[in-house]
């Protein structure tokens, strides 16, 4: 009957993730793994992990769920943006329909106990499991030893003197479970989710304020140096050569691009720029101009072209950069 048996895995790419499918797999248990693409973390790292598993891969979008959870998440935000309670009772939602889908028997992730302090504490992952409306079915194998008992380990669905007690924020005895499985290539330690970065939390936040946002500009958000000049208009400022080319690709009808006229430096974006005066467009000149290549010790003039997506010719302005005192008040 072995052969038969299916999972589900709530699959990131990282290399607990991969252990955890790995320990599964070893037992003759089919796996499917599912990832949840948003716009805060990303299915990169899962796509080329699956490579070497032996393992589908289902992507499910939960964007409009994630988004109206940001609104108000029921258990709050951890040091940032981040409601890791609320989006991993969703994420464990979603897996047990499609567990139920497909006829799998168990879900299973690759979470350890007081790996993460928010949402892997006992308490937490209990409610998380209750609150999914998959309680007892859901199975962590790296921690599985110092946890409840769950359905499959109850049904002898899988063997428990192949499940672990790894437990805390080290990574050793991962690594040490990599090599005996002849891992090699898996990506090192890291948050992942965007949510979680203060800098990008501090611009979300930004742009909710408004009445009124767009997808695209969550995305946006990931580049450059963000400056609000008012309400309804903030100018993005590319850091380097690839975000320049990235800024050119979200520019559309009823935005703005600026550009020095003859010196190297970034290119910065308005969106929808449809409420522009003059006075956002000499700011958004002389910031602009602060961050181009120029003698640093001198306040010269530096010539800026912009642009609106209708395809009009570039206009120039001849302004001074903006001084770092005015910059930081306008920085998000």
């Amino acid at each position: 009957m072995k052969d038969k048996i299916k999972a589900v895995a709530l699959f990131s790419g990282g290399l607990d993730s991969i252990l955890a499918v790995k320990l599964i797999q070893e037992q003759r248990i089919e796996v499917k793994g599912v990832n949840f693409k948003t716009p805060f973390f990303g299915l990169d790292e899962a796509l080329i992990a699956t490579k070497g598993l032996d393992m589908d891969l289902e992507i499910i979008d939960i964007t409009k769920e994630i988004l109206e959870i940001l609104e108000n998440p029921i258990h709050g935000f951890g040091k940032n943006m981040n409601p890791c309670i609320d989006c991993h009772t969703l994420m464990f939602k979603k897996a047990g329909e499609y567990m139920t889908k497909i006829g799998a028997s168990f879900i299973l992730s690759g979470e350890v106990l007081g790996e993460r302090p928010m949402s892997q504490n006992r308490n937490s992952l209990s409610l998380i499991e209750t609150e999914s409306g998959f309680k007892g079915r859901i199975l962590r194998p790296l921690s599985a030893l110092l946890l409840p008992e769950t359905i499959p380990e109850k049904e002898g669905l899988v063997n428990k003197n192949k499940l672990l007690n790894i437990s805390g924020r080290s990574r050793k005895r991962q690594m040490e479970l990599a090599a005996k499985m002849n891992l090699k290539d898996y990506p090192s330690p890291a948050g992942g989710c965007k949510l979680t970065e203060p800098g990008f939390s501090k611009r979300l936040r930004d742009l909710f304020n408004q009445e009124k946002y767009f997808l695209e500009e969550i995305e946006l958000l990931k580049l450059g140096r963000h400056f609000r000049l008012g309400r309804d208009i903030k100018l993005v400022v590319g850091r380097n050569k690839e975000e320049n080319e990235q800024l050119k690709d979200f520019f559309q009808e009823g935005d703005f691009l600026f550009k020095a006229k003859n010196l190297k430096g970034p290119i910065s974006l308005i969106k929808k720029g449809f409420k522009l005066n003059n006075d956002f467009i000499d700011k958004s000149c002389q910031i602009t101009a602060r961050y181009c290549d120029r003698n640093e010790e001198e306040d010269e003039e530096v010539y800026i072209n912009y642009y609106s997506a209708s395809k009009e010719l570039a206009k120039t302005r001849k302004v001074k950069p903006l001084r770092e005192e005015e910059l930081e008040i306008l920085r998000v």
